[in-house]
């Protein structure tokens, strides 16, 4: 089969694969691709098997043997290849924290601090990332109070100063709560778990 026939199936898989929501890992950047240009560069797949559950090992393998097949075809094959390698790592990857996925963001769009969590791992301390998320939290928190409190001193004026005193005090306190629950939880990816209501 020519080159420019396993780009037509791989332009027509990328087509059909699901739409579902960007993460940190959802980048180009990220270490699920990372993992996944470990893997091809040295053509075995174990790097990237630690991202999915093991129900999806099969998959992922029966895909990294097809890319290491369709990427020997030629330049434009080999990055359509690794594409589709790398979509459906990370598809799955995403499908296993139960959280949405829409496709791979490009390479320098990780959030500043996803940036800096990275940088405490490759540092071994996480003191420069504990001031920068307490510096934050307490801003956030100084802000929404300080609106709140504001807010409470004339509700009782009129139904328009009551319904401004509750829209602050609800941001302020489901601020605090979500904050303090994912603080406080013990369970992985904690992000992903849908936010309680007030």
């Amino acid at each position: 089969m020519s080159s420019y026939k396993y780009v037509i199936i791989f332009l027509a898989a990328l087509a059909v694969m699901p739409s579902l929501s960007f993460a940190h890992c959802d980048t180009m950047d990220g270490p699920v691709v990372h993992a996944a240009q470990t893997a091809l560069s040295r053509g075995d797949v174990t790097p990237v098997l630690k991202w999915i559950k093991p129900d999806d090992e099969a998959e992922v393998k029966r895909v990294f043997n097809l890319t290491l097949t369709v990427r020997a075809k030629g330049e434009e094959a080999r990055q359509l290849a690794d594409q589709y390698f790398f979509e459906t790592l990370v598809r799955l990857h995403r499908a296993g924290e139960g959280a949405p996925y829409e496709g791979l963001k490009p390479s320098g769009e990780q959030e500043p601090i996803i940036v800096a969590a990275d940088k405490a791992l490759e540092t071994g301390s996480a003191d420069v990332l504990t001031r920068q998320v307490t510096d934050a939290v307490r801003a956030g928190i100084t802000e929404r109070f300080a609106r709140a409190l504001e807010a409470r001193k004339t509700a009782d004026q009129s139904v328009a100063a009551g319904r401004e005193f509750v829209e602050a005090y609800v941001n302020y306190v489901h601020f605090v709560e979500h904050v303090f629950q994912t603080a406080t939880a013990s369970g992985e990816h904690e992000g992903h778990q849908a936010e309680h209501t007030h």
